[in-house]
C-alpha cells in the first residue's frame, strides 16, 4: 500500500476528558498503523476546548463535567480521581495546557506532555488551568521549568497557537478527539471508535486505497 503524501491528523485537547478515555484505543490504532502502514505520517494538532479565563467554573458546568467523568468511566473503564472537584478550584480554561503541549512539540515531547497533563488532571487532582501545574508537568518530562514558563507566557507562542487553531478549525472535525486523513489533497473525517480501533483503521485503509 502506497500512502504517498497521506497523513493522519489527531485533533485533541489535553484537558478533554473524552481524549483521556480514548487514549487506549488511540495507542492501539497508532501501533497498528505503524506496523501495517509505516509510511503513513501521524501528526498531533490542538483543537482548543476552552479559552483563557481566571473565572471560577460555574457550579452547573462543574456538575456536568463531573457527571461526564463518571459516564466515561462507566462506558470505557477509564480511571478518574473524582477528588479533583473537591480539592481544586476548577476554571473553564484549557488554552494554557494547549500551549504547554505546543512547547513540548518543539522538543519532540508532545505525547509525553499530553500524558503528564492528563495524569496530573485525572489521577493526581491537579489543575492544568494553573501555570504552576503546567510547570510541574514540564519538569516531570525533563524540561527546564524557568525556560518553559517564559515561553508559555510569550506573545510569540500564543500567536503560534492561534494560527494552529485557525488551521484546525477548517478541518472536518466534530469535537475532540477527532481523526482527519489528508490524502490526495483532500481532508477526510475518519470515524472514531472508543472501544474498537479497527473501525478507524479500516476507514483509513479504504480512504488511502
Amino acid at each position: 500500500m502506497t500512502t504517498g503524501s497521506a497523513r493522519l491528523i489527531y485533533v485533541y485537547d489535553p484537558m478533554c476528558s473524552w481524549c483521556w478515555g480514548y487514549k487506549p484505543a488511540w495507542l492501539a490504532l497508532q501501533q497498528q498503523l505503524n506496523e501495517q502502514i509505516p509510511s503513513l505520517k501521524i501528526d498531533y494538532r490542538l483543537g482548543g476546548l476552552a479559552p483563557d479565563s481566571d473565572a471560577a467554573m460555574p457550579q452547573d458546568m462543574q456538575q456536568f463535567l463531573s457527571q461526564t467523568w463518571h459516564k466515561i468511566s462507566a462506558q470505557l473503564g477509564t480511571e478518574f480521581n473524582h477528588a479533583f472537584w473537591q480539592e481544586c478550584q476548577p476554571r473553564r480554561s484549557t488554552y494554557p495546557a494547549c500551549r504547554a503541549c505546543l512547547i513540548a512539540r518543539e522538543f519532540g515531547l508532545e505525547q509525553a506532555m499530553i500524558l503528564a497533563i492528563q495524569q496530573a488532571y485525572y489521577l493526581q487532582a491537579k489543575n492544568p488551568s494553573d501555570i504552576d501545574t503546567l510547570i510541574y508537568t514540564a519538569v516531570s518530562i525533563g524540561m527546564d521549568g524557568h525556560a518553559f514558563k517564559t515561553r508559555l507566557l510569550s506573545t510569540e507562542l500564543n500567536q503560534k497557537f492561534i494560527t494552529e487553531l485557525q488551521t484546525v478549525h477548517q478541518l472536518p472535525i466534530r469535537g475532540f478527539p477527532s481523526l482527519v486523513l489528508e490524502v490526495n489533497g483532500q481532508a477526510v473525517g475518519i470515524p472514531l471508535d472508543y472501544t474498537n480501533p479497527q473501525t478507524s483503521f479500516d476507514a483509513i485503509v479504504k480512504a488511502i486505497d
